[in-house]
């Protein structure tokens, strides 16, 4: 009877250890990054052999030591204590001589540590540690290591094979990623290089888009870029007059020349007339030193007055002179210093009303007005929106190491966007969406909640965006404990993404390894 039941017992761990290493090798088949296979693995040695409080230790990428880099059963702070040198503690010793270690009690042996968990926080009785190394080309990379309880059905050695098996998985998975890594920098490198001349080639300026109103406007641009006349940028705002004011120095003779920008709305009116136009030592209280002004600074060059209709009355009669003229007398000062700039000025307000309404000088307006040129806005210019947001996406995914992507339909979608707030608008929408993003393909639904929120913050959306209200917004998805959907709430999902196990994951909140899972899981149940 008590070999029937051994035989029996033997069988059981048996079939346990060969669906823990089918589910690993799936993980694997499926391409999942090494940190989601590496957790995966210690929570099934957990689940299902019972090896609990798994952890991965290798090279710190901030020190000289090692930590742990990835676990099952400890909490955060636990695993950040998890820090060792070579050689220090159970852990340091099998990285440093690369060989197996096996702690029957930890309570009695005195190399043991304890660092990373509490000895109250483990199950009474004798708990055992077992770390054994991870050897990648025949070096000794790190180490995988959990507790055990010592008395118990399964034989020690069970154990020990069924490690021995994961820690070489790790090691081939380690190598593979090292690989992979490499390839990848070496592709992103070159297509980086490609998409630097393919804007190079499309771009003219740094201004990207092939749209007739566009066009129209670069092609004012060039047509008035060798006069000295000023030049009024006129547009809503966000619709990119900084781009076009550098665009005309660019094509002007003055390339080679200093390109000043100011924005007259961030000065503060009691320093204005010291930044334009520069100030004498002494001028007021804590001018310990003369200072060129802009204009100065801007000589042979373009100086561009962002939001000049913004700038005081009292100076509106300063710069009017000092267009006539083409001299400065700094604050204080009293010889004219004389300068030969360009100036590009540009507003979102209409000046023409401002001079009716007695807010604007009437001559400086005429002055300024000499060369007007209308920006359009986003709205007249939807043609460019797909490549915008493209280049908007790879510089967020770049700044900030993301693998954002959006599909067909998605692009669609934001060229029906109405954008009031033009292309800064569109800018920081598409740095949101990548900051707020899970790496992956985004689809028309992952767009609509940001999109909802810049409505609800006073920028109207087009009602371009069809069928239901999803019922998660973007794709953040924290950690669910395997039960958290029944086959019910699993099928209903399935159903509504018309047998898409990826959207349906979506709609759930789940990627669509941990729909697989429940779905496998919940149908072997039924």
């Amino acid at each position: 009877m008590d070999e029937r039941v051994r035989g029996a017992s033997s069988a059981h761990w048996r079939t346990q250890e060969m669906f823990l290493l089918q589910e690993v090798m799936n993980l694997i088949g499926k391409g999942i990054h090494l940190d989601q296979v590496a957790r995966e693995m210690l929570h099934l040695l957990s689940e299902i052999v019972g090896l609990n409080r798994g952890r991965i230790v290798l090279k710190d990428p901030e020190g000289d030591g090692y930590r742990i880099a990835y676990s099952y059963g400890l909490t955060r702070e636990e695993a950040a204590r998890g820090r060792y040198a070579a050689g220090e503690g159970i852990t340091g010793r099998v990285i440093k001589d690369g060989h197996l270690i096996i702690v029957q009690d930890i309570d009695k042996d005195p190399i043991f540590l304890g660092r990373a968990v509490e000895r109250a926080r483990l199950p009474r009785g004798a708990v055992s540690f077992l770390a054994l190394p991870i050897r990648v080309d025949h070096r000794t990379v790190g180490a995988i290591a959990c507790h055990r309880i010592r008395h118990r059905e399964r034989a020690l050695s069970d154990d020990l094979t069924i490690l021995r098996i994961i820690a070489t998985m790790v090691s081939q998975l380690l190598t593979l990623n090292e690989r992979v890594e490499r390839k990848t920098r070496a592709l992103e490198e070159h297509n980086d290089m490609l998409a630097r001349e393919l804007r190079i080639k499309r771009a003219r300026y740094g201004i990207i888009g092939t749209s007739p109103a566009l066009l129209r406007a670069l092609g004012q641009v060039e047509k008035v870029a060798n006069a000295t006349a000023s030049v009024l940028l006129l547009g809503e705002s966000g619709s990119g007059k900084e781009l076009f004011a550098r665009a005309l120095h660019l094509a002007s003779p003055r390339r080679d020349r200093p390109f000043i920008k100011v924005n007259c709305a961030a000065i503060p009116d009691s320093l204005f007339e010291s930044e334009l136009f520069g100030h004498e030592r002494g001028a007021f209280t804590g001018a310990v030193e003369a200072r060129a002004g802009w204009f100065e600074q801007a000589s042979g060059g373009t100086i561009f007055l962002d939001e000049i209709g913004e700038m005081p009355a009292v100076l509106q009669t300063k710069l009017l002179r000092t267009l006539q003229e083409g001299t400065v007398v700094r604050l204080g000062g009293k010889r004219e210093i004389r300068v030969d700039m360009r100036l590009v000025a540009a507003t979102n307000r209409d000046l023409a009303a401002e001079v009716a309404h007695g807010r604007f000088r009437e001559d400086l307006f005429y002055r300024l007005n000499v060369v007007p040129i209308t920006l359009p806005p986003l709205a007249e210019r939807r043609s460019d929106i797909p490549d915008l947001v493209l280049h908007f996406l790879t510089k967020a995914n770049q700044d900030n190491q993301r693998n954002v992507n959006l599909t067909q339909a998605a692009f669609g979608t934001l060229a029906r966007q109405p954008w009031p707030g033009n292309i800064r608008q569109l800018a920081n929408f598409i740095e949101r969406l990548v900051l707020l993003s899970g790496d992956g393909v985004l689809d028309t639904d992952d767009l609509r909640p940001l999109l909802e929120g810049d409505r609800m913050a006073g920028f109207a959306t087009s009602q371009s965006l069809p069928g239901p209200a999803p019922e998660r917004g973007l794709p953040i998805r924290p950690y669910l404990p395997a039960s958290s959907h029944d086959h019910e709430q699993l099928r209903i999902a399935l159903s509504q993404a018309g047998g898409n196990k990826t959207r349906a994951a979506q709609r759930l909140g789940l990627t669509e390894r941990q729909f697989s899972y429940r779905w496998r899981k919940l149908q072997a149940a039924c």
